[in-house]
């Protein structure tokens, strides 16, 4: 069973269901749902997601939709560790090095986003919903 870490741009594009990148996520998903891969989330994502959800959806519910969507993923503390790798990373971006340092610590095969560009300095396959989906075929 491949343990995936979601990053948060594929976890919006299933709950905020947006138009082009809904249906693989849904995909990836479902392959949780049915207990065939282990998707894995940064706590960063849970709260940026939070926040996205409630300012896109002008609603209270979206500690709802997360709690709902809390059964398809194991949610991955920042620890010390996490964030002094991240610290120290060459990557542009601070949250891309959480995404990746997560992913180590959760023993992650792939990251699964839409932002590959973002994950040159991974040393483990990235990949979007859509080619893992292939890749299973």
């Amino acid at each position: 069973m491949d343990t995936l870490l979601v990053d948060t741009n594929v976890v919006l594009d299933l709950l905020a269901k947006r138009e082009n990148y809904f249906i693989e996520a849904q995909e990836l998903f479902t392959l949780s749902d049915h207990n065939q891969v282990q998707l894995n989330v940064s706590s960063l994502t849970f709260a940026n997601t939070h926040y996205k959800l409630f300012e896109q959806l002008k609603t209270s519910n979206a500690r709802k939709i997360l709690r709902n969507f809390k059964v398809l993923v194991n949610v991955i503390s920042l620890n010390d560790k996490i964030i002094e790798l991240s610290l120290d990373s060459e990557f542009k971006h601070f949250e891309d090095a959480i995404q990746y340092y997560t992913a180590l610590e959760c023993g992650a095969d792939i990251i699964i986003t839409r932002n590959q560009k973002d994950f040159k300095l991974a040393q483990i396959p990235i990949l979007t919903a859509k080619e893992y989906m292939k890749l299973r075929g």
